[in-house]
This record gives C-alpha cells, sequence and structure tokens, in this order.
C-alpha cells in the first residue's frame, strides 16, 4: 500500500482519550496517514488530559459539553473509545445525532455490534476491534469484525486506522473472543514467561540487569526468527533442539508441567472469561 492509498481523507473523533485513542493517534500522525488537524479527540472530564494531548500531537480536543451535540453531528467517523461502564448512556445519547453513514469503530471491550446498534436505536455501521497493547509502540495486533452496513469505503478506513499501529486480522464477530485470548491479552502471557526466565538467571548467579538483557533480546529475536524465515516456530525449535542436547533437557521439563497443554487452556479462558464478561455488559445495560 502506498502512502498515497494510505491517507485517511476524512476526520476523525475520537470519543475518548485515554491510552488506546492515544496510540491510534500517535500511530495517524507518525504514519502522515492524517493530519493533527483532522483529529478531534472528546474527553468529558479531565481538561489536563486533553491539554497534554494536544500539546503533544497537535490534535484538536474538547469537553465543552454545549459543543459536544455540534462536534458529534459532523463527525464521520466517531472512534469510541471509552469504558464499558459509560457505553449505554453514551451511545443512547449519540444514536439521534448520528446520519445514515456515520462510521463507528468501537474499541469497548465486550461490546457486540448487536448491542452497540441496539443502544444507538439504529443499523449504523459499525467496526468492532480488539487491538492489543503493544499499539502504543507500532507494534499492535488488532482483530476486527465488521457490521454488515459498512461499505468498502468505510472498510478501508478502518484498515488504514489500525494498520498505522500494527497489524490488522478481520473475523468474523463470534472468533474475536478467540483472537482475544491470542493476541489481546497475549502479551502478558510472554510477560510472565519472561519474568520466569529472568527470575531463572538470577537464581542462578546473574545480575538483574544481565537477566533482563539477555532475555528480552532473546524474545525479541525469536518472534523475529519467525517473522523474518516465515518458518514454523515448530522447524525452528527442531533446529535448536539437539538430540539428548540441552534445549532438549529444557522442553522435555516443560512437557512435564505440561507447557503446550497449558497455554492453549489460558486462551481458552481467557476467551470463555472474555464471553462471560460481554454477556455481564450486555444484561447490565439492557
Amino acid at each position: 500500500m502506498s502512502q498515497q492509498q494510505a491517507m485517511i481523507t476524512d476526520p476523525i473523533t475520537f470519543y475518548g482519550a485515554g491510552s488506546m485513542a492515544e496510540a491510534i493517534v500517535k500511530g495517524l500522525i507518525g504514519k502522515s496517514v492524517l493530519q493533527p488537524s483532522d483529529i478531534m479527540m472528546l474527553n468529558r472530564s479531565n481538561n489536563r488530559r486533553l491539554e497534554e494531548l494536544q500539546q503533544l500531537y497537535g490534535v484538536q480536543v474538547s469537553n465543552n459539553a454545549d459543543k459536544l451535540h455540534d462536534i458529534l453531528q459532523s463527525s464521520p467517523v466517531i472512534v469510541l473509545a471509552i469504558k464499558p461502564k459509560d457505553a449505554a448512556e453514551v451511545l443512547r445519547n449519540l444514536g439521534p445525532l448520528l446520519s445514515e453513514d456515520t462510521l463507528l469503530v468501537s474499541v469497548i471491550a465486550g461490546l457486540t455490534i448487536r448491542t452497540i446498534q441496539d443502544l444507538l436505536g439504529r443499523k449504523q455501521p459499525v467496526a468492532r476491534t480488539m487491538p492489543n497493547t503493544s499499539s502504543s509502540i507500532g507494534l499492535g495486533a488488532t482483530g476486527i469484525s465488521y457490521s454488515k452496513e459498512i461499505n468498502d469505503r468505510q472498510r478501508q478506513t478502518v484498515m488504514t486506522l489500525f494498520g498505522a499501529v500494527g497489524t490488522v486480522t478481520i473475523v468474523e464477530e463470534d472468533k474475536l473472543e478467540v483472537l482475544t485470548g491470542i493476541s489481546g491479552s497475549g502479551p502478558a502471557y510472554i510477560y510472565y514467561m519472561m519474568e520466569a526466565m529472568m527470575a531463572a538467571g538470577i537464581r542462578g548467579g546473574l545480575t538483574p540487569q544481565q537477566c533482563r538483557e539477555l532475555t528480552v533480546q532473546t524474545v525479541l529475536g525469536a518472534a523475529r526468527m519467525v517473522q523474518l524465515t516465515g518458518e514454523e516456530p515448530a522447524a525452528l525449535r527442531a533446529k535448536v533442539t539437539s538430540p539428548n542436547g540441552s534445549t532438549q533437557a529444557a522442553l522435555e521439563t516443560l512437557d512435564k508441567g505440561d507447557f503446550f497443554e497449558t497455554v492453549i487452556a489460558a486462551v481458552a479462558r481467557c476467551a470463555e472469561r472474555s464471553k462471560e464478561m460481554g454477556t455481564a455488559l450486555k444484561e447490565g445495560i439492557s
């Protein structure tokens, strides 16, 4: 995709100015996908936060309740980056302000497209997304599901939005929970593995700084090897595992702890819990 094709022509309003909204804005501006003057960030209470974002990125900001109605009514693309507990009130108030082709991009965890449209009171074009925290450094993995009302131009806008902060995977909405188990919460599993590797090194007599540097570079290198070689992780693992060698001994120890199936169970439980939270959220606001 050339830089020209990657440009977004519509101005974008971010309803919510938290860390995920900031990560996306940082990516958009850093990759020249959108001019700062075409980005509006809304926040209902924290004026200091808005001033900080305006100084950092040069975006437009507002928490003026009197102007909110006009800003939202004139916005062709609205990114919903609010907390789940605030979603019902915001969406019910938003519904009457939208035109037929206003694109809503939801970054609200657990809220289904159907529930969003029910709260709006209209069949609005909606993209439901699940980014992860690595988006803040441009290495995010975002899952996206579309409502059937979305057109090709709007799809391209959403792809470009999240392509500015990492990779994008399009899935049917009923697969978003599994995706959450892998990429949404996945960074935490890797951090936990890193914690354990660093603890092992410290127990073995290395300094904390040495353990940190060795672990970080090892994880980074392993991911890049899979990415750059195009080989399967299993094939790369086989290449570094000599018969009866030290690596094999280590892997056998992991297998004794049922490492492989434990990771699968963790992903499955994460997906299940994500679904439970979504159901509870829907019941709480219906």
